[in-house]
């Protein structure tokens, strides 16, 4: 694919940012498409972050992602906010658009994606989120703005306390997660525990009632042992692979004008890449 010098160009802005699959799920979406643009990793450290993203809109970018740790200085310079980033306290997609930089945050729209494509309806009943971080906050308040009852149950409680105070929602202490299953329809680990290098997250599945339903945002590895402890028990099982790619489309559609699709083949592209 040729990129000329009308190329529309976008990127993913982190530090580090080489660990990121954000350039290859684009640039397939690119590629299929036959636009003439580029998407490109942009590694900023965090002290110059605000002059790099004024430079990039002076540039002729059309918008960036934003990832670790720019979310929310990344929210303080945006001229416009988005509820769904409002909601999120952080900003993980930017537009630049004449001359203002509006910002968004598709974290939840994505994850509210990736369990409809796994069949799971997310107001089948109460989520109980484990965690109470940076993923947690958007999930959540998806899923609230979606009527469901959410609770959430986090390692430091008064964490919890205060993401439900925030937001909305309940909490429930960490030492009753395992009891507090079979109140739910959902649960949801937001956490990094699972994630390859990480200690793994301990959670007994004896109570869980049949139809419940298991998510995972961390996606490498793509099975983590949560996720292969709920295939074990015949539950629904959906992992963070999806939400990562999902999450991508609005931004795409906004600077490339095109509405992207997450596919099989995209699937197969992005997670063989991350066996490598």
């Amino acid at each position: 694919m040729t990129i000329t010098a009308r190329a529309s160009l976008a990127g993913v802005i982190g530090w580090p940012v080489a660990h990121s699959r954000s350039p290859l799920l684009h640039g397939t979406w690119l590629k299929r498409h036959g636009i003439d643009g580029a998407y490109l990793p942009l590694p900023i450290r965090p002290e110059d972050f605000a002059v790099c993203v004024a430079a990039l809109a002076r540039m002729g970018f059309v918008g960036a992602n934003v990832t670790i740790p720019h979310k929310e200085a990344a929210f303080a310079l945006c001229d416009e906010v988005a509820p769904s980033a409002r909601r999120a306290g952080a900003v993980n997609t930017l537009v630049f658009r004449d001359g203002r930089m509006v910002g968004s945050n598709t974290d939840g729209v994505g994850f509210m994606a990736n369990l409809r494509a796994h069949g799971v309806d997310p107001a089948a009943g109460p989520a109980l989120v484990l965690g109470a971080g940076g993923a947690a906050r958007p999930i959540g308040a998806a899923l609230l703005d979606a009527g469901v009852v959410v609770h959430f149950c986090n390692r430091t409680e008064d964490r919890a306390a205060r993401l439900a105070a925030t937001i909305g929602g309940g909490v429930i202490g960490w030492e009753d997660r395992a009891a507090a299953l079979g109140d739910h329809a959902l649960v949801i680990n937001t956490t990094s525990l699972g994630m390859a290098g990480h200690q793994s997250l301990t959670l007994d599945l004896a109570r869980a009632p049949a139809g419940l339903a298991v998510a995972d945002i961390v996606y490498v590895p793509l099975e983590t042992p949560l996720l292969a402890a709920a295939r074990a028990r015949g539950l629904r099982a959906v992992e963070g692979l999806g939400m990562l790619l999902h999450q991508a489309v609005p931004g795409f559609a906004a600077w490339f004008g095109v509405t992207p699709v997450v596919d099989e083949a995209l699937y197969r592209v992005v997670a063989g890449d991350l066996l490598t």
